[in-house]
């Protein structure tokens, strides 16, 4: 094993691999600060803040097969110590210098139409944005986007979940920058799947999303929507049946459901005490609960959720409001919380675990709601996480509902399902 170091050799990057996709494999690590696509090798070669956060992420790696776009990569230390600027070709990374107000995106494989009004409804929620240029490169069709503060455009960039590239010539098109970012907003097929998704801005009231959060969503999906979801769908109301009444309540709803979505209101139906109706943020994220939840194993039951005929939850003593809830995961960070969207599994993860926490104390948390097999304790960006494997995904799934934004040892957990299934 070569000597450990901050650059990172990645193995196996296939040509439907992008550099958005490493920077998200490698995010909850630390920040990469320089990047190079080996691409006539298949490879790639990354550098971290610190050895501390390379060591994190090789020791995690090491024992979890990371997959991108259904590809196994494969991670070890390089023989770099540091990555030179000869190497980078160029590249700076986001620490290198203050961005300005200018924005270069690039939007691969148009399928749906991309215009200045498009564009300014996406770019505007962070800031008013002065001037708009498009045009066509043999990178695909790209525009400038200049704001009339440096502070929006470092919003924009933040939110929507950018690359960073040096791009001088291209930025003189608006001004004499010095400093862009790439923003990468791609639409092809999702393996066997494939086919478009227009997605619409079909937001309930002041928490719908509308094409802002759908940017979020585009860039976490970059490869395509999962098989079953259309992005067509804009009924916000879904219908939860054959729900275990004896111990289901709202609040434990709202921890499901708000995996895949912010959460407007919540009502249990007092007349067929199992069922309820959840009214998520806008279509697209009910349409991810009920491709991802139905038939989903809670409380010895086998839940059934669809699309409602009513299009929102009026208002009502019993009805449960959570659309100022600082708990909806969607608030930020909404790119990366689409793309860890997934149906239950036997694994879930845990974050703002408090640092004295021990393996033990995690155990007894949660030992209540099934067999614990196996858990493993990692740093990522400095902060305690912990991985929970159990028996069954019904345990995983109870867990979850249960624990979820509870007080552990001082601290407020969050808990999500995780993907992998190895500890």
């Amino acid at each position: 094993m070569a000597e450990t170091s901050k650059v990172i050799h990645v193995r196996n990057v296939g040509h439907e691999i992008t550099e958005n996709d490493l920077l998200q494999l490698v995010e909850p690590f630390g920040t990469v600060t320089k990047l190079v696509m080996l691409r006539t090798k298949n490879q790639a070669l990354l550098q971290l803040q610190d050895m501390a956060s390379a060591i994190n992420l090789v020791d995690y790696y090491t024992n979890v097969q990371p997959n991108v776009r259904g590809r196994n990569v494969y991670m070890q230390f390089s023989s770099h110590q540091e990555l030179t600027t000869d190497q980078t070709q160029g590249r700076k990374s986001d620490t290198d210098g203050q961005p300005n107000r200018i924005l270069l995106v690039s939007i691969h494989q148009v399928i749906y139409p991309m215009t200045v009004d498009v564009l300014n409804q996406v770019f505007s929620p962070y800031g008013f944005v002065e001037k708009i240029v498009t045009f066509q490169k043999s990178a695909g069709y790209q525009a400038l986007i200049q704001f009339q503060t440096r502070q929006s455009a470092a919003s924009a960039m933040s939110a929507l979940h950018v690359c960073y590239l040096l791009t001088k010539n291209d930025a003189q098109v608006l001004s004499a920058a010095d400093f862009c970012v790439w923003f990468c907003w791609q639409q092809s097929g999702y393996g066997d799947a494939g086919g478009a998704y227009p997605f619409q801005a079909t937001g309930s009231g002041s928490a719908g999303y509308g094409q802002m959060g759908h940017a979020a969503a585009m860039s976490a999906f970059a490869g395509g929507l999962p098989p079953g979801v259309s992005g067509n769908n804009d009924r916000c109301t879904v219908i939860v049946s054959n729900l275990n009444p004896d111990r289901i309540d709202e609040d434990k709803l709202f921890n499901l459901f708000s995996l895949y979505g912010n959460i407007i209101r919540i009502k249990l139906l007092r007349g067929k005490p199992d069922h309820a109706l959840v009214e998520m943020s806008d279509g697209f994220q009910a349409e991810l609960a009920v491709n991802f939840l139905k038939g989903a194993l809670l409380f010895g039951k086998r839940i059934e959720v669809n699309f409602s005929k009513y299009s929102n939850i009026t208002p009502s003593p019993d009805t449960r409001d959570y659309q100022n809830s600082n708990l909806n995961r969607f608030n930020h960070n909404a790119a990366k919380h689409y793309k860890y969207c997934c149906s239950p599994t036997k694994m879930i993860h845990l974050s703002s675990v408090p640092e004295d926490a021990s393996q033990e104390e995690i155990v007894d948390l949660l030992e209540e709601h099934g067999q614990v097999v196996s858990t493993k304790i990692f740093e990522a960006n400095g902060k305690k996480q912990v991985l929970v494997l159990f028996e069954t995904e019904e345990e995983a799934t109870e867990a979850l509902v249960c624990k979820h934004a509870t007080s552990f040892c001082g601290s407020i957990i969050r808990i999500s399902f995780s993907q992998s299934q190895n500890t």
